[in-house]
């Protein structure tokens, strides 16, 4: 028998929304329909792919989550025929998936999906924001073709295109405002923490210097380590490339010790990546502006 690839593909929809209802509403497929084919999917491949729990709702089962990878890798696969193909009749198609971090979306991909756009417009671009960590999640699990993440970068492989640092922010009328950096030995419990990837870094660094790491206050987001800061609740630190990417009024110091981390691409393989994503990518490292290593 040959598996029926329409209910692979709406078991990966289900998936996706872990709500049957919530698929049959974006593919405008009846719900009887939706769960026949799940069902018929299961009974095929003789297992259970999800489970209903009260509490939580609908969950994958341990195989159900293999199954979803494997789904994945077969779509993409897919997808890559159909670009190998286009490719060689030169007319460049298909899709690409790509994870990226809020400020990495305002800084970064302007630039390389205008250049982009203007020379494949058949490729069409599915953005996904979230955090670092999510993002390489998602780069694991094969939700997204390639991700913009922060360092640390293993066990994938990676391009690096910026060099980023951590800052310190303070309201104008703040008592460090004439002072060139922020030591943050001597202020370690006024820090206000802004989580975007660079928690290692910090907590490396901390380690090295003997400070210890008091998350007494610690945000999902720029835009509320700001709103913070101008209500005097600490001092704010986040990175350089963040704040780049959001307006504030706020004085911006350097810190001691210093923390660095980098901002790359990531993917299984670049040599395994789609022609499209193969081709988004050097446009991307090529475009921007900055001290990247190939």
């Amino acid at each position: 028998m040959v598996m029926n690839m329409n209910n692979l593909e709406l078991f990966m929809k289900v998936a996706e929304k872990m709500s049957v209802t919530e698929a049959s509403r974006e593919l405008f497929i009846s719900q009887p329909a939706v769960s026949k084919a799940v069902k018929n999917l299961e009974t095929y491949l003789n297992i259970k792919l999800f489970i209903r729990d009260k509490k939580n709702g609908l969950m994958l089962t341990e195989v159900g989550k293999e199954i979803l990878v494997l789904a994945r890798q077969m779509k993409g696969i897919e997808n890559k025929i159909y670009q190998v193909a286009n490719q060689e009749n030169k007319l460049l198609s298909g899709k690409i998936k790509v994870g990226s971090f809020p400020a990495a979306s305002t800084n970064i991909l302007p630039k390389t999906l205008a250049l982009f756009r203007a020379k494949y417009p058949l490729v069409n671009i599915e953005l996904i924001e979230g955090t670092s960590n999510q993002i390489k999640k998602w780069v694991e699990d094969r939700t997204v073709d390639m991700g913009i993440v922060a360092s640390p970068f293993e066990p994938y492989e990676y391009k690096m295109l910026n060099k980023d640092y951590m800052v310190a922010i303070i309201p104008d009328n703040h008592n460090l405002s004439q002072e060139k950096r922020v030591n943050l030995k001597k202020h370690q419990a006024d820090i206000i923490f802004c989580k975007g990837g660079h928690e290692i870094a910090i907590s490396k660094v901390f380690q090295n210097n003997n400070i210890k790491l008091k998350e007494s206050l610690t945000v999902q987001s720029a835009e509320t380590l700001i709103s913070m800061v101008k209500n005097d609740l600490g001092i704010g630190i986040i990175s350089n490339f963040t704040l780049s990417s959001v307006s504030h009024n706020l004085i911006i110091k350097e810190i001691s010790p210093r923390i660095t981390r980098h901002i790359g691409i990531i993917t299984h393989s670049f040599n395994e990546v789609t022609p499209a994503t193969k081709e988004f990518i050097n446009i991307m490292v090529s475009s921007y502006d900055s001290h990247y290593v190939n």
